[in-house]
């Protein structure tokens, strides 16, 4: 069995980008794009997750809301 390159990728991303790292970033900027590249809903979860235990900023919680809700328009498309 051969395995799915791009699933390898998505994982690899997740490693190195968990969620401290996404929503600690130095500049808005980056975590906006921390953020914009989330491609799963686990991924999400777990951003939703550390933020409510951290610093619980609402724009920062309000974009992922906004993530999750692109999330789910890809995958009925």
């Amino acid at each position: 069995m051969s395995e799915d390159p791009t699933q390898n990728t998505a994982e690899a991303s997740d490693d190195e980008f968990p969620p401290a790292k996404r929503l600690e970033a130095p500049s808005v900027r980056l975590i906006d794009a921390g953020i914009a590249t989330i491609t799963d809903m686990e991924t999400l979860h777990a951003c939703v997750a550390y933020e409510n235990q951290h610093q619980q900023r609402f724009p920062v919680l309000k974009q992922l809301a906004r993530r999750a809700e692109e999330l789910r328009e890809e995958d009925v498309s």
